[in-house]
């Protein structure tokens, strides 16, 4: 179509506008009237979600299906890695994303598993068990009391606890991003929360009739449209609803897009008010024509804009706050000057992800190991002062030996780590202090409740990057742990 048989200005279109960005509560009430039914509130988008996914390995077993807990808890995507998955169902329900791997068959390990992992915690481990007959109160086994004969049971230590872990740390290197990014948007895999985020906002809303949508095609969203510069004219847009709570990201130093445009200037505006027609800090980007490329934006160079007319006093951005993303193409730059790239009619611009990037490194695999892998056979060590695992080592296929070489196998890998070392696992409910400790020489017992609480916080914790701890409880009961100052004084590994 041509500017003038277009330029009748579309009411009815600015006025779904505004109702789909909530800009008038009338209108959404009507609008929820007439529909019959209250507004979901599931579909309000959450910026303290991290938007990748924390794959849980081991999600069945004592450690793992409270840490599958807790991450659900903090808001966080979850996905349980599993052998049975109707076995699985039975010990975790029904609320979590649950997919069909072993650890120890490699071939298990696809990209429906690994897809959009943003971090691993891994509580894979052997089972251990009384030998049959050796004692009848089987239950004080899980209460760290270790008077009993033990045996393996089902696969071998080497298969599991070195060789199934290296398969896993393979898998999960080609998948993990870059230690230092937060994965915002993944248009990869899309969901029913990405569509219902982005909505267009064109300059109908100023009288014009350029048209545009976002949808997600081919692993990728699609922004695409006719940009008209009829009725003064010229811009269109498409933009997130309000984050509630907004995103934090005061620790990184910018945000980069993935995208393969068609030649075009476009923008990219981040907002820290939840009111509609606020100031937006933006940043103009080139594409190449059918070729994907990373822009990466300087939140340093982000220019307050209001309406296309730079701010000359405006604050500076609030990076604790950022309310909605916004990507446009417009025939102007900003205050009047024109865009040099801009050409009236289609347009199209590809999306894979947005990211932030330029943060503090933290850790991306967090393994749950065991204290006393280092015991066996070391000079000096009185067996009978030691728990079983460790006396019995070579009787128990070596299970603390091949636990060393799978924590080695992390270590060599690359991926930012945590390694815990628990001593004995009860079912004790948590809440005790933690006691940290390095060198491998603690004895203790701690509650499965408080090791995974530890990967939980691992995760969040600059101070736990490439380190090796091993942690037992204390004698008192605890309020909240300081997790900064557990992990702070804890040394790297060499």
């Amino acid at each position: 179509m041509t500017d003038k048989n277009r330029s009748q200005w579309d009411l009815g279109r600015f006025i779904e506008t505004l109702t789909y960005f909530e800009v008038i509560p009338f209108l959404n009430w009507v609008q929820q009237l007439i529909q019959g039914r209250p507004q979901d509130i599931q579909n309000i988008p959450n910026g303290g979600r991290n938007m990748g996914v924390i794959l849980v390995a081991g999600a069945t077993g004592g450690v793992g299906k409270r840490v599958l807990r807790r991450l659900q808890e903090q808001g966080h995507k979850v996905r349980a890695m599993v052998r049975d998955i109707d076995k699985a169902r039975s010990i975790i329900g029904n609320d979590f994303d649950l997919v069909v791997a072993d650890i120890t068959k490699p071939e298990t390990l696809t990209s429906i598993v690994m897809a959009d992992i943003q971090a691993v915690i891994c509580c894979t481990a052997v089972r251990v068990q009384p030998v049959e007959g050796d004692t009848a109160d089987r239950a004080k086994y899980y209460q760290g009391v270790k008077f009993y004969q033990p045996e393996i049971v089902g696969d071998i230590p080497k298969n599991v606890e070195y060789q199934g872990i290296k398969n896993l740390v393979q898998a999960a290197k080609k998948y993990l991003s870059q230690a230092n990014e937060k994965l915002i948007f993944d248009f990869k895999n899309p969901s029913t929360e990405l569509k219902n985020i982005w909505g267009a906002v064109d300059d109908v809303v100023m009288g014009g009739v350029s048209e545009s949508n976002i949808q997600l095609v081919e692993n990728t969203a699609l922004f695409a449209g006719n940009v008209s510069t009829a009725n003064s004219g010229g811009f269109a847009s498409v933009r997130t609803k309000n984050f509630d709570p907004p995103f934090n990201l005061s620790n990184y130093e910018g945000v980069k897009l993935r995208v393969k445009g068609d030649g075009q200037r476009y923008k990219i505006f981040l907002r820290t008010e939840a009111k509609w027609d606020g100031i937006g800090y933006g940043y103009s980007f080139d594409t190449v024509a059918n070729t994907w490329i990373d822009v990466h934006v300087p939140f340093a160079d982000l220019i307050p804009v209001f309406r296309a007319k730079t701010i000359k006093d405006a604050l500076p951005i609030d990076f604790n706050k950022i309310c909605s993303f916004q990507l446009m193409l417009s025939k102007f730059e900003y205050d009047n000057a024109l865009n040099p790239k801009f050409t009236p009619g289609k347009f199209s611009l590809q999306l894979e992800s947005i990211k932030a990037y330029g943060g503090k490194t933290l850790p991306q695999f967090v393994l749950v190991s065991s204290a006393g892998v280092t015991r066996p056979g070391r000079p000096g060590i009185n067996l009978d002062e030691e728990p079983p695992a460790v006396r019995l080592n070579d009787q128990l296929g070596g299970i603390l030996t091949w636990k060393l070489k799978g924590e080695d196998s992390l270590r060599e890998s690359g991926i930012p780590y945590t390694i815990i070392r628990p001593c004995a696992l009860t079912e004790e409910p948590g809440g005790k202090e933690l006691i940290f400790e390095q060198g491998d020489n603690i004895r203790g017992k701690i509650s499965r409740e408080d090791v995974a609480e530890i990967c939980v916080q691992a995760l969040k914790q600059a101070f736990a990057c490439n380190v090796t701890l091993e942690v037992k409880a204390g004698e008192n009961t605890k309020n909240s742990s300081d997790w900064q100052r557990l992990f702070s004084n804890l040394q790297r590994d060499k």
